[in-house]
């Protein structure tokens, strides 16, 4: 289909301007910006007036769920969650049931994307270990030839020190990127809380920033070891953001993201234990939220993610120690990386490179640019709609927002992959 977008207010991320232009798009790539190319017909108009139209989202972090725990999502209803929220691509990390250990696990997750998905683009991240279990390395090479673009070990702790630099060798010498969540496991103890003023006063086991930091100076020495170009996802503290500044600085291949609920929340919205709000890495304080907005603000943070982690209800039931980690992000994503925007943290197309071009480059994924002959994902999102965001309204599974009741702007009307529409409100 060759399709005309007319009258939209186009965010380029690669230049970090907006213009209103007209895109035309055909055979699944953008044909023309501005003018349509020689012999266009046109088979479909979309009139984008005060609409923004920018690269789809790509989310480097979402856990589907599937293979494994159908009770809590499936491919097919994160997908469709996924696109009605202009999310084009998902990155899952390799924690499923079974692991993402073998190209077994990876071929059954792009048939069931096949069978079941929405169109959304679906891009598994292998695991380091075998199983996970942290001791016998994975096979990187054949995980990577049957479509992983990435290898992490999730959550899960690596047995030792001398583990994880073999791995990270054998990463640097496929030239794979390696994703870490710095965790030091026996700092994390039973933790639930930010070790503060809060966890103390509710009598909640703490997690010191320790827990984050010193596993991330360890991380960051076998970087410069290794030479392993190196993702460090789900950063919480102020003193990881100088951590990571400094390190960049001295030229290590190094990047970083944080999840967007980091950016909005601290401690203080645990003090009705609303275990919605139990994150790992957990809500920290004011002044690392602040911190984490800077990062986002130079550039340290070079990514957002949703750390999209669906629940069933009764696993949210629980008392708040006991209660089972994370928060369903698919549909919160978009609307508060808009209100990121409205903050001041950064101009729009600038705060969109951080969920578009910037994870595309770094995972070496299709999208994220709007050029000519780029691929054709693409959202577009009225800027002056008004909604209210509840739970049962997601079309995810997760119904664990910790964002109920939020007024948010900016909605998608349109979500395109390869010039197709996938989802139209």
């Amino acid at each position: 289909m060759t399709l005309h977008i007319k009258n939209g207010l186009v965010v380029d991320t690669a230049a970090a301007t907006t213009q209103v232009v007209d895109l035309f798009l055909m055979n699944g790539k953008i044909a023309g910006i501005g003018s349509a190319p020689a012999g266009f017909k046109v088979e479909q108009t979309i009139d984008a007036v005060d609409c923004w139209i920018m690269p789809g989202l790509i989310d480097c972090q979402a856990r589907l769920r599937d293979p494994g725990e159908p009770e809590k999502a499936n491919i097919e209803s994160e997908t469709e969650a996924a696109i009605k929220n202009g999310i084009t691509t998902l990155c899952i990390p390799p924690d499923t049931q079974p692991p993402i250990d073998n190209s077994a696990t990876v071929e059954l997750i792009h048939h069931r994307n096949e069978m079941f998905g929405h169109q959304a683009r679906v891009y598994p991240i292998g695991a380091l270990t075998r199983g996970l279990g942290g001791k016998q390395l994975s096979n990187m090479a054949s995980l990577r030839d049957n479509g992983c673009i990435a290898f992490s070990n999730a959550k899960q702790k690596l047995a030792n020190n001398l583990v994880q630099r073999r791995a990270m060798e054998y990463a640097a010498g496929q030239r794979s990127l390696v994703i870490i969540q710095p965790l030091d496991h026996d700092l994390l103890g039973n933790g639930c809380a930010h070790e503060g003023a809060i966890a103390t006063r509710l009598g909640l086991p703490a997690i010191p920033e320790a827990a984050e930091t010193a596993a991330l100076a360890k991380d960051i020495e076998l970087v410069a070891q290794t030479g392993a170009r190196t993702h460090f996802g789900q950063l919480s503290c102020a003193r990881s953001v100088d951590m990571i500044r400094r390190a960049k600085a001295k030229g290590l291949p190094i990047t970083a993201d944080c999840a967007i609920h980091q950016l909005f929340l601290t401690d203080h919205d645990i003090g009705n234990f609303d275990s919605n709000m139990l994150t790992i890495p957990p809500l920290r304080s004011q002044y690392d939220r602040d911190a984490l907005r800077e990062g986002v603000a130079d550039d340290t943070i070079d990514c957002l993610c949703s750390d999209h982690q669906p629940h069933e209800v009764d696993a949210k039931l629980k008392p708040f120690p006991s209660a089972e980690a994370g928060i369903s992000g698919l549909d919160t994503l978009l609307p508060l990386a808009l209100r990121l925007v409205e903050e001041g943290v950064l101009p729009l197309a600038e705060l969109i490179t951080r969920l578009t071009l910037n994870p595309a480059t770094i995972l070496g994924l299709p999208g994220g640019r709007m050029g000519i002959d780029e691929v054709a994902d693409l959202v577009i999102v009225a800027q002056e709609a008004h909604w209210i965001c509840r739970a049962g309204d997601f079309i995810s599974k997760g119904k664990n927002t910790a964002f109920e009741g939020w007024d948010f702007r900016g909605r998608v009307t349109h979500t395109l992959v390869d010039g197709n529409i996938v989802y139209q409100a």
